[in-house]
């Protein structure tokens, strides 16, 4: 069965204010703090809902929590968001009204959140669907578009909504959402120039920078770095709890389920990067001939990436920046801009550009949310609007924000009295006037098309002369000196010689919600909020679509001398709009309170809230709602409540529900003054009548659950002896059952025991019988055995003296024997005895002489001359014989784990030594080192990737040389390769091949004597190689250079013969059609240089070598 509870239930606090007794403003703060602490953020007066901002997650918007509200009574449950948003739901399905939620506090105090949720509840109740779901998803996701271009990080809210947004969400006739309409009032685009100390710019700006891809960026011509764009403050770029890159993938997710293209979110984001590089642009002064000074852009880079963006010519824009045309009828006057009207242009051209998007956004949202039938809809509105704000410096926006909210304070008293009015008397109930301020007077005085402020300002504006904010407030002085609601210095009203917090240049207005004082400075170039004719022009020329479309007025085709309506003008329209709007509407309203300061959960500052409980009216309207009667609840549910206070109506009513009511309320006495009796409801007066019933209703209920707990005890204790009794009777009969076996058992054991002791008598008796009988048996076996054994011993003595005296006769014969044959032997073995002994000692010390050499043989490495020595001279022969076979054996086995490369790098070695061993100086220190071949590693080096193409046959030496230079003895680098065919010489820079050899065309080569790394290359004449003559070349691998193409020479050779390598300190070389004398001298190096070589004359190089150590 499901259980209802009322909002009188558990009570914690007040849970509607009306009901608080005493009305205080103490017992009223204290009544919400009490419900805060214990988590419960919304209380009630009347149908208004009051929602204090916990700062934290509570887990009270479950699923779950939708369910248990939907389709409830107002006052049915705890009070909640959920309760009002259902009520209007219900009340616009059902009752065909159309609705509106007025959402109403001061930034921090959660008035998005409680639009999100009206929002999400609305989504979750309303029907199911393709289409259906996807209207719901396309009005949900519209919220995190216009926070990320609308909303900002202050210093009292992380997520601040820094415009104001009424959205139209349109229903079918059974409650389906078919689209929505979204109006935006008063963005606060000057916040995109520049912001308060701790705040930053629009959020966009920041996810742009931290969540867009590189691509993005470099398109964007952006730099991730925040630091580098004017327009974005430092102290505040990061927020805790705010993830920007992961925003800006929701933001262009969400873009894309509203239905933008591709091409339009691109279009956006160049103009979200057109506004941070319009911040970068900055001006100095040149002074003209006629002595005026003028602006010039300081770095045209961002310029140009601003019109590379745009589609702009760069040229146009900065001429715009730098003058300004001013159209009469006839004529056109050009003026030079200074350096702080060039500021000044920028930055309103930015505010214009970025404010001029975002309305464009909301239209664009609106073409893809709006309902597409043209049917009657019924229309749910959501107001989320900036609340009453007192700044210590209070400017123009401040000025425009509190007069909407003076608005809708006089809506909120009209529709709460007609609301009121109308429900006495459709219940038939007597009206009686109620007196409340009338705030009406404040709004004439701001909004009077004659003497109002805003009419003043425009007038202000508008006409021609000298136009400053002091003549403004001039105005003021004169018009509303003598206004109750306004002070000046100069006014009747302002008692400045005792009120030194009054200024010259301020005004204050005693508002509903208090006084505030507002400060004139920027009050007129706000208002006007000019943008200068020549920056229009200059973006409608822009190729970029988007640009034409913000910027209609700047085509020369439409010029409008006309002066473009003021900021006030158009705000005012469109609050008459909005007020018009709501007056259509049955509405609701939530009313949010931001409990501190520090935006921290837990923390309850009462003056802060008291604050906000006074400009939000909230003690007046409980005043209102209690001026006539305080509560009022249906006959059912009143009678369903109380009915156990009366005998007559309890437990069962079978009457009308009224006449139960009434015959209630007669028997418990209440005075007739105190309630009245509606068509379908009671309405008490005073809230004490309510307590009164609800306490006797407690006591009622204590008693009731007495009786209930004394019969369910009865029952209880009558239900346990019937129990005792039953579980009694089944004891009983175990127990005499467990007596019967147990005394069968105690018999059954004793039989058998006398059984046993039978037995076992009678087995005795056998038994000892049976081993007498046995005794006698072994006894004469017995006997027996031993005379047997007597006998046997007798016989066996007697055979064994026979033996021993056979063994005697025998042994004797063969002593004799013996003696005869060693007397017959001894002169034959005195002849043959020493050379037995000698053959055996022999073979001993042979035997010891091998034992010992496997014992000391030397290493396996055939350069390891140790062996043994002879212990014997006799051995020598056969010990120098193993030695040589050891050393051959052991260099078959070294020579048998050579592969084919290592055993090729050995003859390469072998051969170097036969050509230059005890021949060459060079030669010993290049023994230690490994041919190496490929020193350039030409096929990996990427370098010579080119070279390495050019070349067919596979590199055997790669290596760099110095060509010697016979004009002057200096030598060129250049590249030798050397293949089983050529040696090639190439340029090392750039792999150019200089001169190709083939090997046949070589006839020799010569070296020195000395340790340098000069060879020449001598070429057979009339080839074609030896046009340029022989080669002078210098290695630092010279002896494995000369081995490789001795080596390959022979084999490349056709008639088999080997290259002559010729050593010699002195050798001739030609060169083209002259020999020149190469000799070799040793000297003292020069200059800390080694082998240096010099020309002597035409026919003379001197190579002089250091000497060797």
């Amino acid at each position: 069965m499901e259980v209802k509870t009322s909002l009188l239930d558990n009570m914690i606090g007040v849970g509607d204010m009306v009901l608080l007794e005493p009305l205080t403003e103490d017992s009223f703060l204290e009544n919400l703090r009490k419900r805060f602490d214990h988590n419960e953020i919304y209380t009630y007066i009347g149908s208004v809902v009051i929602s204090v901002n916990p700062y934290r997650s509570l887990p009270i918007y479950s699923p779950e929590k939708v369910e248990e509200y939907r389709n409830r009574n107002f006052y049915e449950l705890s009070p909640h968001i959920y309760a009002l948003a259902d009520e209007a739901y219900r009340s616009l399905r059902d009752q065909d009204k159309d609705q509106c939620i007025l959402i109403t506090g001061e930034s921090g105090a959660g008035k998005t959140e409680a639009s999100k949720l009206v929002m999400s509840y609305v989504a979750a109740v309303c029907g199911k669907g393709q289409e259906v779901n996807k209207v719901k998803e396309q009005l949900l996701q519209s919220n995190p578009v216009l926070e990320a271009f609308g909303n900002a990080k202050t210093v009292r809210n992380d997520n601040s909504s820094r415009f104001g947004k009424y959205m139209d969400i349109e229903f079918d006739f059974k409650g389906d959402p078919l689209g929505g309409v979204i109006s935006n009032y008063l963005l606060e685009k000057s916040r995109v120039v520049k912001q308060p100390r701790g705040e930053r710019n629009f959020h966009i700006f920041y996810q742009l920078l931290s969540g867009a891809s590189d691509d993005t960026l470099k398109k964007l011509k952006l730099d991730r770095d925040f630091s580098k764009y004017n327009y974005l403050s430092l102290d505040s770029a990061v927020v805790n709890g705010l993830d920007d890159a992961t925003s800006f993938r929701t933001v262009k997710n969400a873009m894309q389920i509203v239905g933008f293209m591709e091409d339009e979110v691109q279009s956006v984001l160049e103009l979200v990067a057109a506004v941070l590089k319009l911040g970068n642009i900055e001006f100095k002064p040149e002074s003209r001939l006629n002595g005026t000074d003028e602006s010039r852009v300081k770095d045209k880079n961002d310029l140009k990436e601003m019109c590379e963006l745009l589609g702009i010519e760069q040229t146009v824009l900065e001429r715009a920046f730098s003058y300004r045309t001013v159209e009469a009828k006839v004529e056109k006057v050009s003026t030079t801009l200074n350096v702080a009207q060039a500021y000044y242009a920028r930055d309103a051209l930015a505010k214009n550009l970025y404010s001029r998007l975002f309305s464009w956004l909301v239209t664009r949202i609106n073409e893809s949310i709006k309902a597409q039938t043209k049917t009657r809809h019924k229309v749910m509105g959501v107001l989320d609007i900036y609340g009453f704000e007192i700044f210590e410096d209070n400017s123009f926006e401040q000025f425009i924000i509190n007069y909407c909210n003076e608005k809708l304070q006089q809506i909120f008293i009209e529709l709460t009295l007609r609301e009121e009015q109308e429900e006495y008397v459709r219940e038939g109930i007597e009206w009686t006037n109620i007196e409340y301020f009338n705030n009406a007077i404040i709004c004439d005085l701001i909004e009077n098309n004659q003497n109002g402020i805003m009419a003043m300002l425009d007038e202000e504006c508008l006409r021609p002369g000298t136009v400053t904010d002091e003549t403004f407030l001039d105005k003021l002085n004169t018009v509303c000196a003598e206004h109750q609601h306004f002070e000046s210095r100069l006014s009747k009203n302002s008692k400045f010689l005792n009120d030194h917090s009054l200024p010259h240049s301020c005004f204050r207005i005693q508002h509903y919600a208090g006084k505030v004082l507002y400060c004139v400075e920027g009050f007129v170039d706000k208002n006007n909020d000019l943008l200068y004719r020549d920056l229009s022009q200059a973006m409608y020329k822009a190729s970029h679509s988007l640009i034409k479309l913000l910027f209609p007025e700047g085509n020369p085709a439409k010029v409008n001398l006309k002066r473009p309506p003021t900021a006030g003008f158009q705000f005012k329209a469109s609050v008459g709009t909005l007020m018009r709007n709501l007056q259509t509407k049955n509405p609701n309203y939530i009313r949010c309170i931001k409990p501190n300061d520090k935006k921290a959960a837990h923390i309850f500052t009462e003056s802060l809230v008291c604050h906000q409980v006074n400009y939000l009216g909230l003690m007046e309207n409980v005043r209102v709602r209690r001026a006539g009667y305080a509560f009022r609840q249906a006959y059912e549910p009143c009678l369903e409540r109380y009915k156990m206070l009366c005998k007559r109506t309890w437990p069962h009513w079978r009457a009308p529900a009224r006449e139960g009511v009434e015959v209630l309320m007669a028997d418990l006495q209440v005075p007739t003054e105190e309630f009245s009796y509606g068509r379908s409801k009671i309405f008490i007066r005073n809230p004490r009548t309510l307590f009164f019933l609800e306490e006797r209703r407690r006591q009622c209920l204590e008693d009731l659950a007495t009786l209930i707990q004394k019969i369910y005890r009865g029952w209880k204790c009558r239900t346990h002896f019937l129990l005792l009794k039953k579980s009694q009777i089944v004891i009983a009969a175990w127990y005499r059952r467990y007596a019967q076996q147990k005394k069968y058992h105690k018999i059954k054991s004793a039989t058998t025991i006398v059984q046993s002791y039978t037995r076992g008598w009678q087995a005795r008796k056998l038994l000892r019988e049976l081993k007498h009988q046995k005794r006698c048996e072994e006894a004469a076996t017995t006997i027996a055995a031993y005379w047997h054994g007597t006998q046997a011993r007798r016989e066996l003595r007697r055979l064994k003296e026979e033996a021993r005296r056979k063994h005697a006769v025998a042994v004797i014969w063969a002593c004799w024997q013996g003696l005869k044959v060693r007397r017959e032997y001894r002169k034959f073995f005195r002849a043959n005895a020493g050379k037995k002994i000698y053959n055996f000692t022999i073979q001993r010390i042979m035997q010891k002489y091998f034992f010992g050499l496997k014992k000391t043989l030397p290493s396996m490495s055939p350069i390891d001359k140790n062996w043994p020595a002879r212990p014997y001279r006799f051995l020598d022969g056969a010990h120098t014989e193993l030695k040589r076979l050891f050393h051959l054996w052991r260099c078959k086995k070294y020579r048998s784990q050579f592969t084919e490369e290592k055993k090729a790098v050995y003859e390469e070695k072998l051969e170097a030594s036969e050509l230059f061993k005890d021949k060459k100086s060079l030669y010993p220190s290049s023994v230690s080192q490994p041919f190496k071949g490929d020193y350039l590693e030409i096929s990996k080096n990427p370098k010579y990737q080119k070279l390495n193409s050019s070349v067919e046959e596979k590199v055997l030496l790669a290596d760099v040389v110095n060509k010697i230079n016979r004009a002057n003895g200096k030598g060129a680098t250049r590249i030798l390769l050397l293949t089983k065919k050529n040696v090639v010489l190439a340029d090392q820079k750039t792999g150019q091949v200089k001169a190709s050899v083939a090997l046949p065309d070589l006839t020799s080569v010569s070296v020195s004597t000395q340790n340098d790394g000069f060879f020449a290359l001598k070429l057979k004449e009339g080839s074609a190689s030896a046009v340029k003559g022989d080669f002078l070349l210098s290695s630092e691998h010279l002896i494995e250079t000369i081995t490789k193409l001795h080596h390959i020479g022979s084999t490349a050779s056709d008639d088999g013969e080997q290259l002559n390598v010729d050593i010699t300190d002195e050798f001739l070389v030609q060169f083209k059609q002259d020999k020149v004398c190469v000799k070799f001298i040793q000297g003292a190096p020069k200059n800390g240089n080694g082998v240096s070589c010099k020309r002597k004359n035409n026919r003379l190089l001197e190579v002089s070598v250091p000497a060797s150590a």
